[in-house]
């Protein structure tokens, strides 16, 4: 008899042995997904194999705090990442001080817009355990000087 395996495994949406993995942590979850468009950044507490969202942000969310209309296309890239990050620790830093990483089925890519995220979360308050050669350095985040002035403005205004 041929097994058939679950649901969302076959539609590539959840690795189950993961998930049992990060469901045994204490800590609440936090969860980063990229879009065509957006970065989505959530912590989320599982409870009696429920969860549930406490924060949330969207890099859709910079356009209200400051983000250039003209820059509109550019919701996804790594400063876009690093600030959405940074805006959900801001939100969250009263209530949550330590989380852990889920990426889903992320690949997992050193430097990349997702661990870019990740480090403004880190910067905004939240500790959440990584390694040191995974986050990108400032210069990678901040190709030019006007990004760096731009970070830096809506970093004052979150």
């Amino acid at each position: 008899m041929i097994r058939v395996s679950k649901r969302r495994r076959r539609e590539g949406k959840t690795d189950y042995r993961a998930r049992l993995d990060i469901l045994k942590s204490p800590h609440p979850r936090l969860i980063i997904r990229k879009t065509n468009k957006y970065i989505l950044v959530q912590i989320v507490e599982t409870k009696d194999a429920q969860d549930r969202v406490m924060f949330s942000a969207n890099s859709s969310d910079l356009l209200n705090n400051g983000w250039p209309k003209e820059l509109k296309g550019s919701l996804k890239s790594k400063p876009a990442a690093y600030l959405t990050g940074y805006l959900l620790a801001k939100k969250a830093s009263a209530k949550i001080k330590k989380a852990v990483l889920d990426l889903g089925l992320n690949r997992n890519v050193k430097k990349s817009r997702i661990y870019s995220a990740l480090k403004g979360v880190i910067d905004g308050g939240i500790e959440v355990p990584h390694k040191k050669e995974t986050l990108p350095s400032e210069e990678d985040s901040s190709s030019n000087e006007k990004v760096k002035s731009l970070i830096n403005k809506l970093k004052t205004k979150i």
